[in-house]
């Protein structure tokens, strides 16, 4: 090859990398951990994806995972971009990452969330105690309503599910943990309040055969999250659209209606430090 071809090859091949790397940065990739199906996921956050894009002039991929921990692993290693986590799995992915994951944004309601115990009416389950030999599910292992916190709120009332169940159930997501308790595959069941919510106004149970019979006291939870290696200017451009998210526009209350949420308020990573305790508490950190 002479020197005027290897040059012009050269700079082509500095160009499309120049290309790439520029593209790659107009591109935002979202997803969440999969507290409910996969269509459901997108239908809740597809909105949210049209409006990012809009108001940050980049275009917006959203991504459904398929358990909670390939949620950690996608930011953790930097696969995505912005991430709806628990605040369990944003505990997680803080330590997996060595402390380089940055909470930007979460619902006012994620801050004094709480979870619900659900049985069939006819159980004869009215109380936590009552769940002593009984078959009981929670959601995923590593998320915080379905599963951190309804067990630190067991384990203070003196029950230990490994010890106390007649067996352990895990559904891996809240709308499987309700169908579980509806058909009778557990006795009773924990989830998040703002799915059980959602159920009841979309009919979807009926809770003359299966309600809640307890409700946990409060704590923080879900958050949306970026690596610490994003670019500032990008972070606080992403923290400004979504703390703009506003209720009284069309767009607005679309979106925060789909994501069960009267608005979006900034986090600090010092709010979930007690999901650490709880995690570590529990055993579920080692």
């Amino acid at each position: 090859m002479n020197k005027r071809l290897w040059i012009k090859s050269s700079l082509a091949l500095s160009f499309v990398a120049l290309f790439s790397v520029a593209h790659a940065q107009q591109v935002l990739r979202v997803t969440t951990i999969p507290e409910e199906a996969a269509t459901e996921q997108i239908r809740k956050f597809g909105p949210l994806s049209q409006y990012l894009q809009k108001s940050l002039g980049m275009k917006v991929e959203f991504t459904p995972v398929n358990d909670y921990p390939a949620a950690v692993e996608a930011l953790v290693n930097k696969q995505v971009d912005l991430v709806w986590f628990g605040g369990f799995t944003h505990v997680q992915a803080q330590i997996r990452s060595g402390g380089k994951v940055i909470p930007i944004a979460q619902r006012e309601e994620d801050t004094k969330f709480r979870s619900v115990f659900i049985t069939q009416k006819s159980s004869g389950i009215t109380k936590l105690a009552d769940l002593k030999g009984k078959q009981v599910s929670f959601g995923s292992q590593s998320s915080t309503s379905g599963h951190l916190m309804p067990r630190t709120f067991l384990l203070e009332a003196g029950i230990d599910p490994e010890k106390d169940f007649k067996r352990v159930a895990y559904s891996g997501a809240h709308d499987a943990t309700i169908a579980s308790v509806v058909s009778g595959r557990v006795d009773a069941a924990a989830l998040d309040i703002t799915v059980w919510n959602k159920f009841v106004t979309e009919n979807k149970v009926d809770t003359s055969k299966v309600d809640v019979f307890f409700t946990t006291p409060a704590y923080f939870n879900y958050n949306w999250s970026v690596h610490a290696d994003m670019p500032a200017a990008l972070r606080e451009k992403i923290t400004k659209a979504i703390l703009a998210i506003d209720m009284n526009t069309p767009e607005g209350k679309e979106i925060l209606t789909l994501n069960r949420a009267s608005k979006y308020v900034p986090t600090k990573a010092e709010n979930y430090k007690a999901l650490e305790r709880a995690g570590r508490s529990a055993g579920l950190i080692k």
